[in-house]
């Protein structure tokens, strides 16, 4: 079987559950302008949530790659059990300063309006934490369909506590007070049931992974461990630095907006669910770092990897075009939805949903680059690719937002993560060569750009009408399937589900396919 089949039927078993669970999530995130009338009211929420990616990196400091890249070469058990260990003390520990120092980091992120939220959050955190290496362990190990239970119970149950205590629940409640429900709601929690929903559904993926969690051994290897962290260490940086790239414009919106104090918070709350609109992209980005990473790892020592790493990147360069064409070419679809059946305010800010989904495409393309740096060891590439992509978020988002609003926070995060891109695959040629069909990726990105500013040039001239911007969208789309169908004919042949949707010719040989093993 080729690389590149293997890749898919492991993003096919850890891809899915990661798409189910995130869209999951994306949908109750996409559920709050049917919860809340106005943005403005979800703007503390929103700062909870940017922060916690932020205290998620320094939480992990990178043991999951780390896992995955020493696993390939210690022994997994002694590996599992000193990063387990060392996650556990790390967890306690940061959570206890996180704590000590509640009102301080309260005041500074503006939450004094909800300071219940900071420990849920905490807890939150802590529980997440722990899960991060038995989930990495079974896709390790490839125990799919424990990952998938897993994976896919917890968001279900934060879905259903989230969807009970700010839908179903406070109409009960209000027609039968006496009822068992107003034992145990609380109509001054409001979203914070968001958050308690976030717990329940952490807490419950941790019971559900508790036999991996009992295979831990009291065993902590010292020199293994500082092995880890001189690997590791670099990737706090990366990850941090990833982090300010992609919730910086959310986090200090509010301080930097020259506005009202109630109008930036509705601009907030706006903004935060138009860039969920883009996140489409980065569920599956994030769907296919699940089963890219390890995979990766484990093809390193075939002398055909830097081959397989170019297919890869054809194809999901590929499918981030289509993904962006359905964004930009149905825009309208979501602005129907918000000003038809929520209230049209939360539609504003969709026209920056584009420039948003094109930096998440360049994001990924940088995420499949990174992997020349962690295979060298040379993560330290990585942590200064990641600074200069932080520097640059940091002084567009404070030059531009005062300027440009929403605009300004989205061209920040593209001209950031272009530049990661650009910096990656720079270094990575220098150091480990990879033949990228860069011309060819171009080419389709740039089209995929043309094709929407061309539809939005069609609704803004011709019509507005719902019917035509809908109609046009689905032809352009159409046609530029049956473009990369016909430039990708050979490729696309040699994928059995895709192959009979080809000419019986353009089946690939018997000198092909042994080529492809």
């Amino acid at each position: 079987m080729s690389g590149i089949k293997k890749l898919a039927g492991q993003t096919l078993w850890y891809g899915v559950p990661t798409i189910v669970s995130r869209f999951l999530g994306y949908l109750m995130n996409m559920a709050l302008p049917f919860f809340v009338a106005m943005p403005s009211k979800t703007a503390d929420l929103v700062q909870v949530y940017t922060i916690i990616p932020f205290l998620n990196v320094l939480y992990a400091y990178g043991m999951e790659t780390a896992y995955f890249r020493f696993s390939q070469q210690k022994d997994k058990t002694s590996l599992y059990s000193t990063l387990s260990i060392s996650l556990l003390a790390s967890t306690i520990l940061f959570s206890g300063l996180l704590w000590i120092f509640r009102d301080s980091i309260i005041s500074a992120a503006d939450l004094q309006a909800h300071p219940e939220y900071f420990g849920w959050m905490i807890a939150i955190l802590a529980v997440d934490n722990l899960n991060t290496l038995p989930f990495a362990r079974l896709r390790q190990e490839n125990r799919p369909k424990h990952y998938a239970l897993a994976r896919v119970s917890g968001i279900l149950l934060n879905l259903a506590v989230v969807i009970a205590f700010l839908g179903f629940i406070p109409s009960i409640v209000e027609k039968n007070p006496g009822s068992a429900w107003a034992m145990v709601y609380n109509k001054d929690i409001g979203l914070g049931y968001y958050l308690i929903g976030n717990l329940c559904g952490s807490l419950f993926t941790l019971l559900l992974l508790s036999k991996e969690i009992s295979q831990v051994r009291i065993r902590f290897d010292k020199v293994l461990w500082k092995e880890v962290i001189r690997y590791s260490a670099p990737l706090i940086i990366v990850g941090l630095g990833g982090m300010v790239n992609d919730v910086m414009s959310r986090l200090i919106y509010r301080h930097v907006v020259d506005l009202p104090k109630g109008q930036a918070d509705h601009e907030l709350g706006v903004f935060a669910n138009v860039f969920r609109i883009a996140l489409l992209i980065t569920i599956m980005i994030q769907a296919f770092r699940m089963a890219a990473e390890p995979f990766f790892f484990n093809q390193s020592n075939n002398e055909q990897a830097p081959r397989t790493y170019a297919r890869v990147m054809k194809f999901f360069v590929i499918a981030c075009c289509f993904m962006f064409l359905m964004i930009g070419l149905f825009l309208d679809v979501f602005r129907w939805i918000f000003t038809e059946l929520a209230n049209p305010r939360w539609a504003e800010g969709l026209h920056v949903v584009p420039l948003l989904a094109l930096g998440n495409i360049f994001l990924g393309i940088y995420y499949n680059l990174s992997i020349w740096y962690k295979l060298t060891n040379k993560n330290l590439y990585g942590a200064l690719i990641t600074i200069g992509g932080a520097i640059i978020t940091i002084a567009l988002n404070i030059w531009l937002i005062p300027i440009w609003h929403y605009a300004g926070a989205a061209v920040a995060t593209v001209a950031c993560y272009f530049f990661m891109m650009l910096a990656s695959y720079k270094l990575g040629q220098k150091h480990y060569p990879i033949p990228y069909p860069v011309k060819k990726l171009t080419a389709y990105m740039v089209l995929v750009v043309l094709i929407y500013l061309v539809h939005l040039a069609l609704v803004n001239w011709v019509s507005s009408a719902y019917w035509f911007s809908l109609g046009t969208g689905a032809v352009f789309f159409y046609l530029f399937t049956r473009f990369v169908m016909r430039i990708e004919e050979k490729e696309l042949a040699k994928i059995p589900v895709l192959a009979r949707f080809l000419p019986k010719k353009n089946a690939p040989n018997s000198v092909d396919a042994k080529n492809e093993k």
